[in-house]
């Protein structure tokens, strides 16, 4: 059987009506789960894309699903969706933001949750009313115990404190952070594995060897332009966002994030283009 030499990371947030520049609509998520299933790839969970990483082999069409922050449309959305196509998925939660409470309806119906925008859920996160956007811990364990999403640590605040007005003790910050949401991760799941999603995106040397020191080896960033390929550095995991597109699309970036031949040119050139705006 023919192995994958590199695997696509693929970055969501939502799946909503809602769309907008990090939310893809429910009928767009299904055209690109569909796109995936016709034309033969696999979801890796997060063991699996380690042991590629590690140097082992995968199945050539292969992809890792992930999902950041831990909105409330993941449960009502994208976990039934997934569950139908038979994929699963991987979801880096801000720990900070998951609530407590019973599970909300997410079948058909009249009964469902209303979901808000992203720019909506970040005005009420703010202001700290955040249970009626964010998934709730009961939530979190139905979908992991179905197998379809797991669930990894995103930091404990998602904050840019390297903007902040503590910039100065980022590190120190940094490290309270990765030790706050292993902290939550274990009381409320029971373990916490050794993946770490940067929040925002925002990652230098010190806080490699700060979420190192903590126990996290696999860690994504939200650099698009890179390949994960076998044996690759785990501490630079390149992931691009799927944007409100239909399944074709999506597959024809999916087809050129692991061609050895056409992504080294295409990344370069984006990494290029990216060099001369700054």
């Amino acid at each position: 059987m023919k192995k994958a030499h590199t695997v696509p990371v693929l970055m969501y947030h939502h799946v909503s009506p809602h769309p907008g520049m990090i939310t893809c609509t429910p009928d767009n998520f299904e055209s690109q789960l569909k796109w995936l299933r016709s034309n033969n790839y696999t979801s890796l969970t997060t063991s699996q894309f380690a042991k590629h990483l590690d140097g082992g082999s995968v199945p050539f069409k292969s992809v890792l699903i992930t999902f950041d922050d831990g909105y409330l449309d993941n449960w009502v959305y994208a976990y039934p969706l997934l569950k139908k196509y038979g994929f699963n998925a991987v979801l880096f939660i801000v720990t900070s933001w998951i609530g407590h409470g019973v599970q909300r309806d997410n079948s058909s119906g009249t009964k469902i949750p209303i979901t808000a925008s992203h720019s909506k859920c970040m005005e009420l996160i703010s202001s700290g009313n955040t249970d009626q956007i964010m998934l709730r811990w009961s939530e979190v364990h139905a979908m992991a115990n179905d197998g379809v999403f797991e669930f990894h640590s995103h930091t404990h605040t998602h904050t840019r404190w390297d903007k902040s007005e503590h910039s100065h003790n980022k590190n120190l910050h940094m490290q309270q952070e990765l030790q706050q949401s292993i902290e939550c991760l274990k009381k409320n799941m029971g373990f916490v594995s050794n993946h770490l999603c940067w929040p925002q995106g925002y990652f230098d040397e010190d806080y490699i060897n700060i979420a190192n020191s903590a126990g996290f080896k696999y860690l994504y960033t939200t650099k698009a332009f890179g390949q994960n390929r076998r044996g690759s550095d785990p501490t630079h995991i390149f992931r691009f966002a799927v944007r409100n597109t239909s399944g074709q699309s999506v597959g024809r970036r999916i087809k050129v994030a692991a061609n050895p031949l056409v992504a080294p040119v295409f990344n370069g050139f984006k990494n290029w283009k990216k060099s001369i705006r700054k």
